[in-house]
């Protein structure tokens, strides 16, 4: 008899006082699923099964962490079939449950939402600490898991309570011997909340899932470096405050088919934090990797196509930024991992192999707590003289034997174009390049410092949701510093995150000034420096700048009138005759010498009346 995922699951049906399998288990379920088939079949769970790629059926040995779906420790997931997903109220009824059962538990409000939805964290820890201070007198590493940043990408909510139902009533009790969890259900609570059957065409389950933004239509990992978030703010505090040595972003990621199911990744060794960089992929993916694999997993690098309708071109490494979750925490030195599940795996299968990540997680780092302590240390205090703020593609030197799908291209009638038809089939394409941003193209000296005017309150606002220390100038001081200047400033057609966006080209010139008392000190030696340079340098992709929050100084306020510029020009001519050379100059150009008010506002742009700070950026560097 072929069995159906369903009755493997009754088969693998567990007491409430543990939730694994013993060994002769594991071993008449290998038996098992030996008998299953990897033939691509049309799906049938979900309501937009008809119209994506072929699956393959899947069984693998983390099946055998499930609990049958009448047990009383069953969590929702576990009890309607595997293919659903608890509501906002259903998942914290459970989980409240859960944590009456142990001293183990705590829960915490990082805050509200814009809706009034409390923001949750569980902290797991084998001295039921619910404080920082308490948290971080056990002297064990904290592992900060997040999911639903993106609330239809929900995967990790219901591993994370599986996980966390294993360490109170199961086996699971030891992964806290060494290591704290700290676990986020739900990150964006308002976008889970906005949840039906067709949120995500592109996925695989669960049946309901949630909104990617919030309630404001905001992408929450765009929002890293800006904050305006409410949701943000929370999450930025909570780092602050809980100090955890690894994040984990939990996500399910759209675009190509492929065979690998959990993949996984962090930013680049050209980062800002290369000894954290190093400890994640030699000492973190083997084990993760390793472990998903002996449960029936396929794990794998990020995964992004640069032609998604020809494989053959190859595949993008990414240098993430601040924006981002993996690249905030490069760029603060807590390593972050991003999570991308692929889509179109089933759901079961998906929160599984997050199962198994997380627990193999706490063990890793449980096991390798002082190498990942020394290695974050290392990235804090290393204060790199040069510090790159945007990055070049170049092919990389090793390529990538992709494990992928087989398809055809197919002329469409809808479209009029090439449709991509996956067939299912397992396919190796072998040595695809590996194109990457990886060689640096805008780099600055590092300041010593930053010097910020106490007007601008929302920058300074936000230097201080990210943690970063800043001092304030006591009494007036002059000092020599540099400035920068921008011309040909273009705003972008469209707002973006809720902002518009600006780009300039910039000179930098030196300046003598004095510094009013009450002027924000902001040291680069510190070990959120290297994050603040990138906020502030106008050239980061990423600063506030770009982001629009000094998108005031581009307003001009203060005009004078054609009658009172052309007198003043000809006394300006009169009176500096090194300037009646410098304007023939300029006549030679003929579109200038053709503009009446350009000519008049040359005069303008060169006299005492002008504007000093038009353009000029309030923000003084310190060498």
């Amino acid at each position: 008899m072929r069995l159906t995922p369903l009755s493997v699951i009754t088969l693998l049906s567990i007491s409430a006082t543990s939730t694994l399998a013993n060994a002769n288990d594991a071993a008449t379920i290998e038996t098992l699923v030996t008998k299953k088939s990897n033939a691509p079949q049309i799906a049938s769970t979900y309501i937009n099964d008809a119209i994506l790629p072929p699956a393959i059926e899947w069984h693998g040995k983390s099946e055998a962490l499930l609990l049958s779906a009448d047990n009383p420790w069953a969590t929702p997931f576990e009890k309607n079939g595997l293919k659903t997903s608890p509501s906002y109220d259903e998942t914290f009824i459970w989980l409240d449950k859960l944590i009456a059962q142990s001293d183990k538990l705590k829960k915490v409000s990082l805050g509200k939402s814009p809706q009034g939805r409390d923001i949750w964290m569980i902290i797991a820890s084998t001295e039921g600490a619910e404080t920082p201070q308490a948290l971080a007198e056990n002297d064990k590493p904290s592992v900060l898991v997040q999911a639903g940043i993106h609330s239809g990408e929900i995967d990790g909510k219901d591993a994370g309570m599986m996980l966390l139902r294993d360490i109170v009533i199961g086996d699971k009790g030891a992964l806290l011997d060494k290591a704290n969890l700290l676990f986020v259900p739900i990150f964006s609570v308002d976008g889970h909340e906005r949840s039906t059957q067709y949120n995500r065409v592109n996925q695989r389950g669960p049946v309901n899932m949630g909104w990617r933004t919030t309630a404001n239509n905001l992408n929450l990992n765009r929002d890293y470096a800006k904050a305006d978030t409410i949701e943000m703010q929370h999450m930025l505090t909570a780092i602050n405050t809980w100090q955890p040595d690894l994040y984990i972003d939990v996500h399910v990621t759209d675009g190509i088919d492929y065979q690998y199911d959990v993949t996984f990744g962090y930013n680049l060794p050209q980062g800002l934090s290369p000894a954290s960089y190093a400890w994640l992929e030699n000492i973190y993916r083997p084990a993760i990797e390793a472990d998903l694999t002996a449960q029936g997993h396929i794990p794998g690098p990020l995964v992004f196509a640069i032609d998604n309708t020809d494989i053959t071109k190859g595949m993008s490494l990414w240098n993430a930024g601040p924006r981002f979750s993996n690249g905030y925490g490069d760029a603060r030195h807590l390593p972050t991992i991003l999570i991308e599940n692929h889509s179109l795996k089933p759901y079961k299968q998906r929160v599984l192999g997050t199962y198994v990540m997380l627990e193999s997680t706490l063990h890793t780092v449980g096991q390798q707590a002082t190498k990942l302590k020394s290695a974050i240390r290392k990235d804090k205090f290393n204060y790199a003289p040069m510090i790159t703020l945007s990055w070049k593609e170049h092919q990389q030197a090793k390529g990538w034997d992709f494990k992928g799908i087989g398809y055809n291209l197919e002329k469409s009638d809808i479209s009029g174009n090439e449709i991509v038809r996956w067939t299912g089939e397992p396919k190796l394409y072998h040595d695809l390049p590996l194109i990457g941003n990886t060689v640096a193209d805008i780099r600055v000296k590092r300041p010593s410092a930053y010097y910020i005017p106490s007007q601008w309150t929302e920058v300074i606002d936000r230097l201080e949701r990210h943690g970063i220390r800043l001092t304030l100038v006591e009494q007036p001081v002059a000092l020599t510093l540099e400035q920068y200047q921008f011309t040909q400033a273009e705003f972008a057609a469209k707002d973006y995150e809720g902002r518009q966006r600006v780009d300039a080209q910039v000179t930098k010139q030196s300046i003598k000034t004095t510094l009013p008392t009450g002027t924000v000190k902001l040291d680069t030696k510190q070990p959120l420096g290297d994050l603040a340079i990138l906020l502030l340098e106008p050239q980061s992709a990423d600063s506030l700048f770009q982001w629009g929050l000094f998108n005031p100084i581009f307003t001009r306020t203060e005009y004078i009138e054609n009658y009172a510029v052309e007198p003043l020009a000809a006394q300006m001519l009169k009176d500096n005759p090194a300037l009646q050379t410098e304007f023939d100059l300029a006549l030679e150009d003929p579109l200038f010498a053709d503009d009446p008010k350009a000519r008049l506002r040359w005069f303008y742009e060169r006299s005492p009346y002008y504007d000093n700070q038009y353009m000029k950026y309030p923000v003084l560097r310190q060498k």
